[in-house]
C-alpha cells in the first residue's frame, strides 16, 4: 500500500512539474493591457454593444464608465434592453443625459427569445443588426456589470491596431471583497489560465482559443467571415468558443498546432484597472456560478467528469492528503514528497493571489479550493441531468 501510494504522489509531482515548466507558462500574469502606452495609428470606428437584463443595479456605474471613455474615435453604444423589469433602459438613459452623452447612446428594445439562441446571444445580434448601420470597423462586446478603465477601450483598440489582431479580449479584474470571493474567485482565475494559457491564445502558431466576455473588441469583418454571432447562438460559453471560430475559422482544436496560412490572430490578457462590479457574496451565489457552465466545458461528457475528478483528485488532493499520511505513519518518503508538490502549486498560485492583493497565505489553501470547485463540477453535471443546467436571469438552458 505505501509503495502504490508513493507511486500516486511521484505521478502528482510529475505531472506539476510538467504543467509549471512545457504548459504555456500559464502561471505568470504577464499577458497585461496595462503597461506602455501604445499610441493610436488610427481612429477605427467603434459600436459597443451591451445585453442588459434586469441590470438596474448596475447599468449606471458600468454604462458611465463605457460613456466616459477617452477614447478619441467615433464611439456608440448599443444597450440591449433583455425584457427587463426593473426600469433597466430609464436608468441607461438617465446616466446618459446625466454624463452629457445621450447622442452616443442607443436603446434596442429586445424582442422575445426564438427557439435555438441562449438570451445573451440573442440579445448580442440584436444589439449588432442595429449597430451595423453605423457601419463600424469594430464591434466592443461588453457586460452590463463591467466597470471599465476610462483608458480601457482606446488600449483595446491600439493593441488590434499595432498587431493586426481580428479580436482582443481582456479578462477584467473580478470583485473580491467578501470572504467568499477572497477565497475562491482568484483561483477561478487561476483554473481559466490552466485550462487556456494565455501565451498559447496569443499565439498564432497555436490553436488554443479564448476570450473573456466582459470585454471583447472584434474585427467586424472577421465576425462576418465567420458568420455572424448566429453561429455560435446556443454555446454558454460564448466568449472562448467564439474566439476558437475566429482564430481557427472553425477547424482545428484547441490546442493543436495552426499553420501561418490559416492562422487569424487573437489576444487575451489581464486587467488591474477595468473591473467587474456583480457581487458573490456567498458560496452559493459562486457555487451556482461556476455550476451554470462547468459541464459545459466537458461538452456533457460523463467520461471527461470522471477524468476531471479523478486529475482534480491526483493534481491537487492528494498531495496535502499523502503530507498527513505521511505525517503519521512516519513514512517520511511520503510526507516529504507530498510537501514538496503541495508547495510547487501553492508557488503556482502565488502570482494571482498577489494580483489579487491577498495574504500568500492564501496559496496554500489551494487543494481546499479545489476540493469545492470539482464538487461543483460534478454538481453541473447533476443539474444538466436534472434539467436544470444553465440556469441564468430565469432561463434555463439544459444542452
Amino acid at each position: 500500500m505505501g509503495a502504490f501510494f508513493l507511486g500516486l504522489i511521484l505521478l502528482s509531482l510529475v505531472i506539476w512539474l510538467g504543467l509549471l515548466v512545457f504548459w504555456g507558462q500559464f502561471w505568470r500574469l504577464d499577458q497585461r493591457l496595462e503597461g506602455k502606452e501604445i499610441p493610436l495609428a488610427s481612429l477605427p470606428k467603434i459600436c459597443a454593444v451591451i445585453p442588459a437584463r434586469n441590470e438596474a443595479e448596475l447599468i449606471p456605474m458600468s454604462l458611465r464608465s463605457l460613456l466616459l471613455q477617452d477614447y478619441p474615435g467615433d464611439f456608440h453604444i448599443f444597450l440591449v434592453d433583455d425584457q427587463s423589469t426593473d426600469g433597466t433602459a430609464a436608468f441607461a438613459e438617465g446616466v446618459a443625459h446625466a454624463v452629457d452623452k445621450a447622442q452616443q447612446l442607443h436603446i434596442v428594445s429586445g424582442e422575445s427569445l426564438p427557439p435555438g439562441w441562449s438570451g445573451k446571444l440573442w440579445a448580442v445580434e440584436q444589439g449588432i443588426q442595429k449597430a451595423k448601420t453605423f457601419a463600424p470597423d469594430y464591434f466592443f462586446l461588453t457586460d452590463a456589470d463591467i466597470e471599465h478603465d476610462v483608458s480601457n477601450l482606446r488600449r483595446l483598440v491600439a493593441k488590434a491596431l499595432q498587431e493586426d489582431l481580428d479580436l482582443a479580449s481582456v479578462m477584467v479584474k473580478l470583485r473580491c471583497e467578501s470572504f467568499w470571493e477572497k477565497f475562491l474567485i482568484p483561483a477561478f482565475v487561476f483554473f481559466f489560465q490552466q485550462l487556456y494559457p494565455f501565451r498559447w491564445v496569443n499565439n498564432p502558431k497555436n490553436k488554443m482559443a479564448a476570450a473573456a466576455g466582459g470585454s471583447i473588441l472584434i474585427r467586424r469583418e472577421a465576425l462576418e467571415k465567420i458568420g455572424g454571432i448566429q453561429v455560435i447562438r446556443q454555446a454558454l460559453i460564448d466568449d472562448c468558443t467564439l474566439a476558437q471560430i475566429v482564430k481557427s475559422g472553425g477547424q482545428g482544436r484547441k490546442g493543436d498546432k495552426l499553420n501561418n496560412a490559416t492562422s487569424r490572430k487573437i489576444w487575451l490578457g489581464l486587467s488591474s484597472s477595468t473591473r467587474s462590479l456583480r457581487p458573490y457574496e456567498s458560496l452559493q451565489t459562486i457555487w451556482d456560478m461556476v455550476a451554470r457552465t462547468a459541464y459545459t466545458q466537458l461538452n456533457y461528457s460523463p467520461w471527461l467528469l470522471l477524468g476531471t475528478v479523478v486529475g482534480m483528485t491526483l493534481i491537487y488532493l492528494l498531495p496535502p492528503v499523502a503530507t498527513i499520511i505521511g505525517v503519521l505513519i512516519a513514512d517520511w518518503a511520503i510526507a516529504f514528497l507530498g510537501l514538496v508538490v503541495w508547495l510547487l502549486m501553492s508557488l503556482a498560485y502565488f502570482p494571482t493571489t498577489r494580483f489579487y492583493k491577498l495574504s500568500p497565505l492564501l496559496a496554500f489553501s489551494l487543494p481546499a479550493i479545489a476540493f469545492l470547485y470539482t464538487l461543483m463540477t460534478i454538481d453541473s453535471a447533476f443539474r444538466h441531468w436534472q434539467g436544470r443546467g444553465g440556469a441564468w436571469k430565469g432561463r434555463v438552458y439544459p444542452g
